[in-house]
């Protein structure tokens, strides 16, 4: 009995090191066929550049994967279930953490079941107001609201989405209440505030640019801790006195959870090497990104944070899922 023990034991051990030799091998030449990259809601900027960039460093195509049905839990599930080789990439943004928070039932665990690789870039998001409303700063703003207790309101693409959750935050920190008018969508949100039917709203930047530039919407304030490259001369709201208000899209790269931590290193640096180049920051900027390349490591501590921020705004803002 006690040979057929140590007999079994060895033939474990053997499978465990054939298993382990296969592993290697896989990782070290990776990657050895083409790669998906799953890009969810918002847009594709980032991943067709990437993935060019990407398919010029190590010869395998990068295929873009569009999947953009229920604000990315789709793409997100897709890759959780994805297998753990490196050959299926999320392009994750700021709606996966908020939908870890928000929706009661996902099939994914974002912080189980995905694994964060490399941020890409953060997106500036601009409060902007209709012309005609007689404010000019932050502080204004916060003046006339409270002078006008809920009378103000406050257009959205959305319940859940970055610029949705950035103006609750707001609402928290300068203690005011503004109220929400959630649109299906960014352009008609955008319309009518232009129009004056909704007086304010938190927009990301390539989404309002053009029309704060061609005076159809006032830009208030920055809300991260950075100008914006595209409006230099636009303070954030830390500048206006409130060092707290600090809230940013992003844009980053998600493997499946158990995906080696070699391919997982590996495709990190590529990134951050891409990512760190002239060209991928001047057309990130172009298209109103503001590059920010993170390590997987730093990515993870980032992640954690959005985390720990969304659930205090979505709680403290009583917000739930459309």
């Amino acid at each position: 009995m006690r040979l057929k023990i140590i007999i079994l034991a060895l033939g474990l051990l053997q499978l465990t090191h054939t298993n382990q030799i296969l592993a290697d091998t896989q990782t070290s030449s990776y990657p050895n066929k083409p790669i998906k990259l799953i890009v969810g809601p918002g847009t594709d900027v980032l991943a067709r550049m990437l993935g060019e960039k990407l398919t010029q460093a190590w010869g395998q195509a990068v295929i873009i994967d569009p999947r953009p049905a229920a604000g990315g839990i789709v793409a997100g599930d897709a890759v959780a279930k994805a297998p753990p080789d490196g050959y299926t990439l999320l392009l994750s943004s700021s709606s996966y953490t908020a939908n870890d928070v928000l929706q009661p039932k996902m099939p994914y665990d974002i912080s189980l079941d995905l694994r964060p690789v490399s941020l890409l870039a953060t997106i500036p998001i601009i409060l902007v107001v209709n012309p005609d409303l007689p404010v000019n700063n932050l502080k204004d703003l916060v003046n006339l609201a409270k002078s006008k207790p809920g009378q103000l309101n406050y257009a959205s693409a959305g319940n859940g989405t970055a610029p949705h959750l950035a103006a609750e935050m707001f609402k928290q920190q300068a203690h005011v209440e503004i109220t929400h008018v959630p649109y299906k969508g960014t352009n008609p949100a955008i319309t009518d505030v232009m129009s004056g039917q909704v007086q304010i709203m938190f927009a990301t930047a390539p989404a309002v640019l053009p029309m704060i530039q061609g005076k159809k919407l006032k830009a208030i304030a920055i809300t991260g801790t950075k100008r914006y490259k595209g409006l230099p001369d636009l303070p954030t709201a830390g500048e206006q006195g409130f060092p707290g208000f600090s809230y940013v899209a992003w844009n980053g790269i998600h493997v499946p959870a158990k995906t080696p931590s070699t391919i997982v290193n590996q495709l990190s640096s590529k990134i951050s090497e891409i990512m760190n180049t002239e060209d991928a920051k001047e057309k990130a900027e172009r298209a109103g990104f503001a590059p920010n390349s993170l390590s997987a490591s730093e990515f993870e501590k980032f992640q954690e944070q959005d985390l720990a921020r969304l659930k205090i705004i979505i709680r403290d803002g009583q917000i739930k899922p459309e």
